[in-house]
């Protein structure tokens, strides 16, 4: 994982992993968070072929998006969305 990489811009693995490699205390300048508010968008999963999974996965790389966002918006494009 890269060091300096924003947490605002992790995946939900990849922040998973970095607050299993680090404590809160390490940063003195972080404040604890009293109330937050978010809503949650129902999301569907769906099964891609693993040789085309590893095509997108490849893409995506080289494009700096995550897997998941460039297959939402092929998708939305298709949609016409």
């Amino acid at each position: 994982m890269v060091k300096n990489k924003n947490i605002k811009d992790m995946s939900i693995n990849e922040a998973s992993d970095f607050w299993d490699e680090h404590d809160f205390g390490e940063f003195e300048d972080a404040q604890e968070v009293s109330e937050v508010q978010f809503s949650l968008k129902k999301k569907k999963y769906v099964g891609i072929d693993g040789d085309l999974y590893a095509v997108i996965k490849n893409k995506a790389k080289t494009l700096n998006k995550s897997e998941d966002v460039l297959i939402n918006e092929w998708l939305s494009e298709k949609a016409g969305t």
